[in-house]
């Protein structure tokens, strides 16, 4: 009789602490690549990433730099030096410690690490150099305006140097130092965290865990959310957010966001690249000249998400009106494919993510290019095949979308610089390569503008990139979940979120 109280205590006593384990349930829009912030390049990885990898700085809800790992920081009067005070007794996941020689192995991998694309984020740092366990300083070799909001993102991240030591693989047992530690991932399925007790701000984790789940279908992801199975989504679809705002067990969530949608251009990656579409700017004009943006703002995102025509959004101190969204106008893109030589129609592959509102936007583009004289071919891929594809030169031209960063340079230099990360059609022109990279030596806004103005007018030119729309960040959200803030970066931060379900 004792043996089987005791066993029945003990079954009610698990089921209480299963029922009483806070768990946030998130779904994505897709599964992350690599979850290592050296190769990272989606942005869903950038969300599972701000739960498990604090960063040296971290920006608030007006996109101001705060403290987060490190706790101050002073740049030099003459820019070639920014030293950095670390907070005391942080440990990463794996129980090792956070210290300034940490930080110099960690800046050390994004420079070096033969795939790291954050080299070109910090191209400007020449040397780290550890001056105490909590004071590091990086030595730059031109005084750099981007670097501080670099290191409130990806390249900022921390990783405990035992995690990646000796070749080991990061992605597959990462370690960091962040309020969730990683457990377990399935592939195209979920990614599971668990809170971590050592958190150096434990107060503040209220979840227990918080697993992220791929659903790339945004009416799957709105079924999950009305029937429980999920506490958030990502990427709500503006078309859903009358049946969100109309059900009394959720709400809506959104902040205008700091990105963009473009079409990219394969202009010199391989084989691919080779045709009238890559080779002749013109037709690439014509293109361009051939979408509706309105159209497709009130089609698909009911005028939620504003047209572009430019990498900066309107209320960015360096939007440029002359460079403002382009009407459009299929007599001019005929003129240009005439002037071209081409015979129309012309077609042109378009690969795009398989995801409604991705496939609803190609076919608008294929729609209205005809009109001009494109045959506009669809290929629709899983949102990370389409970037390793385009990494790799497998595309002639590409739709995806870009977050945003706080700092003008991420959402322009990455892209259309000789070499860049993010340059998968490896377009390359000299003098937007001077002065982008001149820019990024001046912290007169003013004088950056005109660097920026200059370069964007060649780039209106040459167009290695046609932007398309920018985005709003929009949440469904479950009524039981509390302290949940949207922010323009578009990042969803745990801190003092919890679940009353």
């Amino acid at each position: 009789m004792t043996t089987r109280v005791s066993l029945i205590a003990a079954l009610l006593l698990s089921t209480t602490v299963a029922a009483g384990a806070a768990e946030l349930r998130i779904g994505l829009e897709n599964d992350p690549d690599a979850l290592d912030p050296d190769r990272s390049r989606l942005f869903v990885g950038r969300i599972v990433f701000t739960a498990m990898c604090d960063k040296l700085v971290d920006v608030n809800e007006k996109l101001e730099l705060v403290p987060q790992l490190a706790t101050a920081w002073t740049q030099a009067e003459d820019g070639l030096s920014i030293t950095f005070t670390l907070r005391e007794g942080v440990k990463f996941h794996d129980g090792t410690d956070f210290n300034a020689e940490a930080v110099k192995a960690n800046i050390e991998r994004s420079k070096t690490l033969e795939d790291s694309v954050r080299k070109s984020e910090l191209a400007s740092v020449e040397s780290v150099e550890v001056i105490s366990p909590t004071e590091v300083r990086l030595n730059l070799s031109a005084p750099d305006a981007t670097v501080m909001a670099q290191l409130a993102d990806r390249a900022g991240m921390m990783m405990s140097p035992a995690a990646f030591a000796d070749g080991k693989d990061f992605a597959s047992a990462p370690a960091c130092a962040g309020p969730f530690r990683f457990v377990s991932r399935v592939a195209q399925d979920r990614i599971t965290l668990e809170r971590f007790a050592d958190y150096w701000d434990a107060d503040a984790v209220r979840l227990d865990s918080v697993v992220y789940l791929p659903i790339p279908d945004s009416t799957v992801r709105l079924a999950n959310l009305q029937s429980g199975d999920l506490d958030m989504i990502n990427q709500l679809a503006a078309t859903d957010i009358p049946a969100v705002q109309g059900n009394g067990n959720l709400r809506v969530e959104q902040v205008t966001g700091l990105g963009y949608q473009g079409i990219y251009f394969n202009i010199a990656n391989g084989p691919q690249a080779q045709n009238p579409l890559g080779q002749d700017a013109r037709i690439r004009q014509a293109l361009n000249l051939s979408i509706d943006r309105n159209a497709i703002s009130q089609v698909v995102f009911q005028g939620a998400f504003p047209p572009a025509g430019q990498p900066f959004p309107p209320d960015s101190p360096y939007y440029n009106e002359a460079f403002a969204a382009p009407e459009r106008d299929v007599e001019r893109a005929r003129a240009l494919l005439a002037e071209a030589g081409v015979t129309t129609p012309l077609t042109v592959e378009l690969q795009v993510a398989n995801r409604p509102e991705n496939q609803q936007i190609a076919q608008m583009i294929q729609a209205m290019a005809a009109e001009a004289g494109f045959n506009i071919s669809i290929v629709a891929k899983e949102y990370a095949t389409l970037v390793s594809d385009g990494a790799e030169g497998n595309f002639q031209s590409h739709a995806k979308g870009w977050s945003g960063r706080i700092d003008p340079d991420g959402n322009l230099h990455q892209f259309v610089t000789t070499g860049a990360g993010f340059n998968d059609g490896h377009y390359s022109n000299a003098e937007v390569d001077r002065l982008l990279n001149e820019a990024r030596t001046i912290t007169d806004p003013a004088q950056r503008k005109e660097r920026y103005d200059a370069a964007q007018a060649i780039l209106q030119q040459d167009l290695p990139v046609s932007y398309l729309y920018y985005q709003a960040w929009l949440y469904g959200v479950d009524a039981g979940v509390e302290g949940f803030r949207p922010y323009p970066d578009g990042m969803i931060r745990l801190q003092n979120v919890s679940d009353a379900d």
